[in-house]
């Protein structure tokens, strides 16, 4: 059941991912199914208008999480032949006035969902069934129930079944990301999370001073990340550090877990959470990669240089074999990827002058980052080998400038990315397919935000 969701109640049907493939990943790039999706059904006797509009909310998240999908051509409301307000939402001839699948077939609709809801108490049920239409066939049909309150999570959650039961992938529309921003106010930068969206913003931290690079634990419970802190030092002076706290989700406690004198900061968990990868530069100025313990115990070295270079940023793969890493070794900072012990160190990257914040998909299959050419930063993907380079943003502002779009994180299918751009003045958040080809604005006001970070799921 959904941490979320207050009540997935049952699935009707859910034919075997292994019996039959509707749509192969990556398929979208060349041809789109078309998808009809008529508004809801009212199913029960309650027609208030917040009900009504409720229905409608859930309508259009949902239209709007497949459409971002790619996957789909929505085909339009008025080329039904059939009216889907007066038909059943299940297909005749078994169902007293169900639709029927030919003037579907007619219409060039190879899928197709039909939805209907009621409330029961205070609580929102919406029944769905997919068909693929080419064969007349039923693909899953679930129920959903939910508070009046929540009921935007139904709408995710459906989109997400629907994609899971035609890719075998879950889309990532339950997902939430954590990052910084200025909407505290003054100087501080704190640390918030919030819906894939843009919903529900949260503020997680209150240290009343910058906090940078934060990053989710697997399970999605614990969130690290750094501060800029001021210790006082018994008979010194006072000491400026960046340093690395683990904030625990559910209790609200936050540990300071890496205090070392310099830099300790660029967190990323291991696959089963028990240890950490960051940059720290224990007081030498040039920064390496440590592995480390929840506690703060240094496990492991992992780079050594050389010769002062500095080496950042790490980002691990699914197994938590191999490494991608930022580093100045070769002069200018370029991606490089190592083995997990620090061993066979490669070099992916040679063009730009800086290339930074390298991310790794969590299918393991490619790895994006940010590159500056030309006085702007765009974010790139590149296969985990790095060949394939593929171009992701390329935007200018309204005063004709190039903006700025850096610090990338994928989603948890490896569908989608999230980045920061400042082509509006501000440093907003968006989020566009891997290959470039659709993009979102996800927050839309007159605050800053830094370094974001794509939960896994959070079902």
């Amino acid at each position: 059941m959904s941490r979320f969701l207050f009540g997935l109640i049952f699935f009707f049907s859910l034919l075997s991912q292994a019996q039959q493939s509707y749509i192969s990943m990556g398929e979208a790039k060349s041809r789109k199914s078309v998808l009809a999706f008529p508004f809801f059904n009212n199913l029960g006797s309650t027609n208030t208008g917040a009900v009504t509009a409720q229905a409608a909310d859930i309508y259009t998240i949902a239209k709007r999480d497949l459409e971002l999908s790619t996957y789909f051509t929505m085909m339009s409301n008025s080329a039904f032949l059939e009216d889907p307000a007066k038909t059943s939402i299940k297909p005749s001839p078994k169902e007293v006035n169900g639709f029927k699948f030919e003037p579907l077939k007619t219409a060039g609709a190879e899928f197709l969902i039909r939805t209907g809801y009621s409330v029961i108490n205070s609580d929102v049920v919406v029944d769905m069934f997919l068909y693929h239409v080419p064969q007349s066939k039923l693909v899953v049909g679930k129920r959903y129930r939910s508070p009046l309150s929540r009921s935007r999570e139904i709408a995710h959650t459906l989109a997400n079944d629907v994609l899971e039961a035609l890719t075998g992938v879950r889309g990532s529309f339950m997902s939430k990301i954590v990052m910084t921003s200025d909407r505290a106010g003054g100087q501080a930068k704190e640390v918030y999370s919030m819906n894939w969206d843009g919903t529900q913003i949260e503020k997680l931290s209150s240290h009343k001073s910058s906090t940078i690079s934060p990053n989710w634990s697997p399970d999605g419970k614990k969130i690290a990340y750094s501060v800029f802190t001021t210790f006082i030092r018994k008979g010194a002076s006072s000491m400026t550090n960046v340093s690395l706290y683990i904030l625990d989700l559910a209790s609200g406690k936050r540990t300071l877990t890496s205090y070392r004198p310099g830099v300790n900061s660029g967190a990323v968990f291991s696959p089963d959470g028990k240890s950490i990868l960051l940059g720290m530069s224990q007081g030498s100025g040039s920064a390496d990669i440590y592995k480390i313990d929840l506690n703060g115990k240094i496990i492991t070295r992992l780079t050594n240089g050389p010769a002062g270079a500095i080496n950042v940023e790490p980002s691990l793969n699914p197994e938590g074999t191999k490494v991608a890493f930022s580093s100045e070794r070769g002069g200018r900072p370029m991606i490089y990827v190592m083995n997990i012990d620090g061993s066979g160190v490669k070099r992916l990257t040679f063009d730009g002058a800086y290339n930074s914040s390298p991310t790794w998909s969590p299918d393991g299959k490619k790895i994006a980052f940010a590159g500056q050419a030309e006085n702007h930063f765009d974010i790139f993907v590149m296969n985990a080998d790095g060949s394939g380079l593929t171009r992701v943003t390329s935007v200018k502002k309204s005063n004709g400038k190039w903006a700025h779009n850096e610090d990338p994180s994928f989603s948890p299918d490896s569908r989608y990315l999230v980045y920061t751009s400042n082509r509006t003045g501000k440093n907003q958040v968006f989020i566009s397919t891997v290959d470039g080809s659709e993009e979102r604005r996800v927050t839309n006001d007159s605050y800053n935000y830094y370094k974001p970070k794509w939960s896994r799921n959070l079902e």
